[in-house]
């Protein structure tokens, strides 16, 4: 699978797009729309090179996701987990009862598991607490048309 439009909204409205490298609350090296692999302090980028980053990111979680999860998803459940695995890795996916109870078939189950994953740095964090909050929504959002419009749903708009 790959990530909706939807789900590529909800990533790019908690990773903001910023073209210098910057600590993120975990202390962590970050730059463009959330790249920390190879991210050094003084580190710039241009917004096409932030995009660029983005896409690759983006890929490489997608991959991850459909590897881990052996069970099927529908698209809003997919670009939730993609969220999560963009935000907190896929490794951290990969050792969490969330992935557990999703490949369990226990949906409603793993939808609750997001909200456990709101710290960094060992503090709770509001802007982590409204990303799990909304992932968990979009998890829980049947593919039904209802979806439509998700985003703005959840902004309010």
């Amino acid at each position: 699978m790959r990530t909706s439009t939807t789900g590529i909204d909800l990533i790019k409205s908690f990773e903001h797009m910023e073209l210098t490298a910057y600590k993120c609350p975990a202390g962590v090296w970050t730059l463009g729309y959330g790249t920390t692999s190879g991210i050094k302090p003084g580190m710039t980028c241009t917004e096409a090179q932030a995009i660029e980053m983005f896409k690759k990111d983006l890929i490489k979680f997608e991959n991850g996701v459909n590897q881990l999860v052996k069970v099927a998803l529908n698209q809003n459940q997919f670009d939730a987990l993609v969220s999560f695995a963009y935000n907190c890795g896929e490794h951290a996916l990969g050792g969490s009862t969330l992935l557990k109870k999703v490949n369990a078939g226990d949906y409603t189950g793993a939808s609750k598991e997001f909200g456990k994953w709101n710290k960094g740095g060992g503090k709770i964090l509001a802007g982590l607490t409204r990303r799990r909050a909304a992932e968990s929504k979009l998890f829980e959002t049947p593919v039904d048309g209802a979806s439509k419009g998700f985003f703005a749903k959840l902004l309010g708009r």
